[in-house]
């Protein structure tokens, strides 16, 4: 696992990420994050994967962590392969989220190989500020 400083926002953030040990892992899985008003966005490119190939969790130190597996494609014995450039195998990407992050309230969803995880934002409150009185 390698920490990479990631800066999203303006905010400093770190970034964690895991990759399978595996030669045959493919590590090339990018995430894009934005934040709206109302929430916080994570968009991943994940093409040739079924949602039931992947799986998106949050931990209880505010890490949303993204899994997936590409298998790969049954071949004859007969063929001879001259060049492979598509990966196959295992990965994990591990963000950490905002302190305003609603951790019970996730979304995830996927259209034409891209993974889309909204996670709804807290109001963040502002401290209250109290006129006093200037006596003399």
């Amino acid at each position: 696992m390698s920490l990479i400083p990631s800066f999203f926002g303006g905010r400093r953030s770190i970034l964690l990420d895991s990759f399978s040990l595996d030669n045959s892992a493919f590590v090339n899985t990018s995430i894009d994050r934005k934040e709206t008003q109302e929430a916080h966005v994570f968009k991943a490119d994940v093409p040739r994967l079924k949602k039931d190939e992947l799986k998106v969790e949050v931990e209880d130190h505010r890490v949303l962590q993204i899994s997936g597996k590409r298998n790969l494609e049954k071949e004859d014995k007969n063929d001879t392969w001259h060049h492979v450039e598509r990966s196959s195998g295992k990965f994990m990407r591990r963000l950490r989220l905002p302190e305003n992050a609603k951790m019970d309230q996730i979304e995830a969803s996927m259209e034409n190989g891209v993974l889309t995880v909204t996670i709804s934002k807290e109001e963040m409150k502002k401290p209250e500020t109290k006129a006093a009185e200037i006596s003399g």
